[in-house]
Formats: C-alpha cells, sequence, structure tokens
C-alpha cells in the first residue's frame, strides 16, 4: 500500500496573533478595529488558502499513484498514458487546476524522485490496438536497447524500430 503524505517540513505553521483577537474583543469601537478586522480576515482567508492548496494537492497526488501502481510497483516499462483530464475527472476539479496544482512538484516514489508533470505522459498504441503505451516507457526502452548496443556497430533508427515491433510497440523510424 502507498501512503501519500505532504513534506510539510521547515514550512512555518500559520496563525493570528492572540493581541490581535484580544483588540477585536475590546468594546472599543473605532477605525483601527476595523483595520484589524479586515486584516483578520485576509489572513484566515490566505490560511484557509493554504490549507486548500494542500488539500488539492495530496488528492492530486492520491489519484496519480492509483493510475500508475504499475509504475510504482515495477518501474518505467509499466508507466501508463495519462493526461491532466482523467486525474481532474478523479477528483472532480478542472484540468487546470490540476495542472497548477503538479507545477514544480515533485514526489519520492520507490522509483525515484519525480516531477507530478512526469507521469502525465502522452500514449502510442500497441501494434494490436490492445494496449497503449506510455511515450515515456518507450523512451526509456529505446533508451535500453542503445545502451546494450555495440558502439563499434550502432544499431540504425530502422533496426531499433524494428525490435520494438517485436515487443508489439508501433513506432516510426523517425520516430526513433
Amino acid at each position: 500500500e502507498y501512503v501519500v503524505t505532504l513534506n510539510e517540513e521547515g514550512l512555518p505553521r500559520l496563525r493570528v496573533s492572540a493581541y490581535y483577537r484580544r483588540v477585536l474583543g475590546d468594546e472599543s469601537p473605532g477605525e483601527a478595529k476595523r483595520y484589524i478586522q479586515e486584516r483578520m480576515r485576509a489572513a484566515q482567508w490566505l490560511i484557509k488558502s493554504i490549507h486548500q492548496r494542500q488539500r488539492t494537492l495530496f488528492m492530486v497526488t492520491s489519484s496519480i499513484v492509483k493510475f500508475q501502481r504499475e509504475f510504482l510497483d515495477k518501474g518505467i516499462a509499466y508507466l501508463k498514458p495519462l493526461v491532466l483530464k482523467d486525474v481532474a475527472m478523479d477528483i472532480g476539479m478542472h484540468e487546470s487546476t490540476v495542472s497548477r496544482a503538479t507545477a514544480n512538484k515533485y514526489v519520492h516514489t520507490p522509483q525515484g524522485i519525480f516531477e507530478l508533470k512526469y507521469f502525465f505522459t502522452s500514449s502510442l498504441s500497441s501494434r494490436d490496438g490492445a494496449d497503449d503505451v506510455s511515450a515515456e516507457s518507450v523512451k526509456d526502452r529505446i533508451r535500453d536497447i542503445i545502451a546494450r548496443e555495440d558502439s563499434r556497430h550502432p544499431l540504425s533508427d530502422q533496426h531499433i524500430a524494428k525490435v520494438l515491433a517485436k515487443e508489439n510497440i508501433e513506432i516510426a523510424r523517425r520516430t526513433v
């Protein structure tokens, strides 16, 4: 089972000063009191917004974990094609919210540390059309093929495309 937690280490806990709460409790009306009331509302709105942002990030990450379970268990070859819309529909939010929530955020997984945007990858159709494969997993497979080739006799793009075709991945030579 995977557990999603937010890393809040080093972040201060936000709260409104007790002094200002006491000032608001005073019976004395006035401009200063109205000003403090406005500032208190703004501070409470900011704190609420930060908590909402954290909840959104938690929900987005939990959804990604659900969609990419095989990747987390087995590695990059099992990364599934995923688009913002899939996660947005899963958590009941707009795609733009998911996009903003994942920008410049990272997740520590059993497979390493990844930017959340990494999990949103386009798909390539398999030869039989049964399962789409992630473009990122195909890139990783190509890297693996190249790493194993004889450097004195490098493989042609056409040969790499044929190797992938044997693995049920239809990809053009130019794409390789």
